[in-house]
């Protein structure tokens, strides 16, 4: 297995890209082999810096980097040689099993709908987030970004995709299935989740049990957890923050350390033909590693494959 690493994406790059993947490498199996995308000179400046971790990885060049601030699809097509670009272009001819970056979002989700493309009859593909639950496990929370608004189909598709996710990446039989919402009464929220619900309490492909309110995120009700981008990137930065105010008067908590980005690493995209996971712009090197690690149990599970097999 081979998974691909934007070395140049992050506001720490590559620095910590490349600590990062150093620090992947070193709990890794020695089939598995970090690829790092970008610079090589710059690259071999810094794995020079670890003579004796650097064999566990290899680098891969291009010159060109697509910047945080950006225009997504602008630089997509004007930066054929960036990071981005090319890590694509090794995960579509399965150089790689999986591509991961730190970089502008936008541009890795341009990447994956231009290059790897969306999975025949996926209407929109999402950003997975992880919710920690009380009892240890984790909910599959989606969509947190990529789409702001969505139609009542939108999301009844969410809920299939989060539940093959949840069914092949965790482990869950059955998976329980619930829409955020204001209200748990069937007839609650706006137009989109009033319709959603009518669709998935009839859909046989999940195993739907209804509305959720915002405080039932950590309480283990849902195994899968639906919303709009919009609500789901407003709820999945409101957890960040619950982190930040805890850490900064010093309180420190096993549960709500896993509300630290670092600890799960990235969020990836539900939908595409293939594996790919974007971090956070602030990734750390722990952060980095973490992602990696996340992207070899996406390749290990099939996620993927299992959605375009739910789809059919």
């Amino acid at each position: 297995m081979r998974i691909a690493l934007d070395a140049m994406g992050g506001d720490f790059a590559p620095e910590a890209a490349v600590e990062g993947a150093l620090m992947a490498a070193e709990v890794l199996p020695s089939e598995v082999k970090v690829v790092l995308v970008g610079q090589q000179p710059v690259i071999q400046a810094i794995l020079d810096q670890h003579p004796s971790r650097s064999p566990a990885t290899e680098v891969y060049h291009c010159e060109e980097v697509i910047e945080m601030g950006e225009h997504p699809t602008k630089a997509w097509s004007q930066k054929p040689d960036s990071s981005i670009a090319v890590g694509f272009k090794l995960l579509k001819s399965g150089e790689v099993s999986a591509f991961c970056s730190a970089g502008n979002t936008g541009a890795m989700h341009v990447g994956a709908m231009f290059s790897i493309k969306a999975i025949a009859g996926i209407m929109r593909p999402a950003i997975a987030s992880f919710a920690p639950q009380i009892d240890g496990s984790h909910a599959v929370m989606l969509d947190v970004g990529a789409n702001a608004d969505c139609k009542p189909d939108v999301l009844e598709q969410f809920a299939e995709i989060g539940s093959v996710c949840a069914q092949h990446l965790f482990g869950r039989q059955s998976p329980r299935v619930a829409l955020m919402n204001l209200g748990e009464e069937e007839q609650k929220g706006s137009l989109a989740t009033q319709a959603a619900y009518q669709l998935l309490k009839v859909n046989p492909k999940v195993n739907f049990i209804g509305n959720i309110e915002g405080r039932d995120l950590f309480t283990n009700r849902a195994d899968v957890i639906v919303f709009d981008g919009f609500t789901g990137n407003v709820i999945l930065k409101m957890a960040e923050s619950i982190y930040d105010l805890l850490k900064k008067r010093r309180i420190f908590d096993p549960f709500f350390d896993q509300l630290n980005y670092e600890a799960v690493g990235g969020s990836p995209i539900l939908g595409v033909n293939g594996n790919v996971i974007i971090g956070h712009g602030l990734s750390s090197p722990l952060a980095i590693r973490n992602m990696i690690l996340l992207a070899k149990r996406m390749v290990e599970s099939n996620v993927y494959i299992r959605i375009k097999e739910a789809l059919i």
